[in-house]
């Protein structure tokens, strides 16, 4: 199927997908749109319960609102096409569509790694200075900090993507054994000077995840201080109930990228680097407004009303 396609300019990729599934093939086509669509439904449901419900309109749920807006971006942006690749045991993409997917991907994934660093420091304030947080977290501050994730990740992927535009691409080096247009497989692709391009990811990349871990990991630890030093078990529940989600959130994307990025290339086959890409990708995505509906008690209660609602509305009909 490769040889099939003129492929040689460089200026034209064929993505490999999943090509060991044989007869699985449907199924896994089934299963991923069902959960496409279910991560959809899912976060569509937190940005509509957010922005209607006034009981929601709080920093945290602008927070939590804004993470599920960029859920759906990662998963629109790699699902249609793993769908077609899947579908089509393989399939072509252009280099700008190629670069495109990137660029969004990689915008959206910094952006939410970034959120979900000052949903931390949210939590923080929340837990550590109760009575000062609605003067710390204003809406001013929410909004700025919600406008400064989206610009840090629009500008950092700017960067990175102008200089991936720039190699090239030629003679057999096309065919991507990936399921998506992923930084390191492109890379691997050029028949350009590299040096340049990952000096850069690394200077942009290594402080920007260092920083958001250390500080993570420095928020959680005067938290569990502050929750340790509460004298009632109903105290520490309820204030550790307000950080669970978060934390699990963090746990679940963090944990996922790491194993793909950070952990040594040479220890990983390539299925398992689909394997790891398909958690932070489409799995992750899917559990955010789980973990949130579940854990959360606003959440909770709000579907609960609406439900009553719609349930009463039905039976009148």
């Amino acid at each position: 199927m490769i040889l099939g396609h003129n492929l040689s300019s460089g200026n034209e990729f064929f993505i490999v997908g999943f090509h060991h599934l044989h007869g699985f093939r449907v199924i896994f086509f089934i299963v991923l749109l069902v959960v496409y669509i279910a991560v959809l439904a899912g976060n569509l449901l937190i940005i509509i319960l957010v922005t209607t419900t006034p009981r929601l309109h709080t920093p945290m749920y602008m927070f939590l609102s804004q993470l599920s807006l960029s859920d759906i971006i990662v998963t629109s942006t790699i699902c249609p096409n793993t769908l077609l690749v899947i579908l089509n045991d393989g399939s072509t993409i252009s280099k700008v569509g190629c670069i495109t997917q990137l660029f969004t991907f990689s915008m959206s994934m910094i952006t939410e790694c970034l959120l979900l660093t000052v949903m931390s420091y949210d939590r923080y304030v929340a837990i550590c200075k109760p009575l000062q947080y609605h003067i710390i977290i204003n809406f001013i501050l929410c909004l700025q900090l919600i406008l400064f994730c989206w610009a840090s990740g629009l500008l950092l992927t700017i960067i990175v993507t102008i200089l991936i535009s720039d190699l090239d691409f030629c003679g057999s080096n096309v065919v991507v054994h990936h399921f998506f247009c992923d930084y390191g497989p492109l890379l691997q692709l050029s028949c350009s000077d590299t040096s340049l391009l990952e000096t850069v990811v690394l200077v942009i990349t290594t402080p920007e995840t260092t920083i958001e871990t250390v500080f993570i990991f420095a928020t959680y630890v005067y938290i569990v201080r502050s929750i340790l030093k509460i004298s009632t078990t109903t105290g520490k529940k309820k204030a550790f109930s307000t950080c669970s989600s978060h934390l699990t959130v963090v746990c679940t994307c963090f944990g996922s990228i790491a194993a793909i990025y950070v952990s040594p290339s040479g220890k990983k086959t390539l299925s398992m680097n689909k394997i790891f890409s398909l958690l932070y990708t489409v799995v992750t995505p899917l559990l955010n407004p789980i973990i949130y509906s579940l854990k959360n008690q606003e959440m909770k209660i709000t579907i609960e009303k609406i439900l009553i609602k719609l349930g009463k509305i039905l039976t009148n009909e």
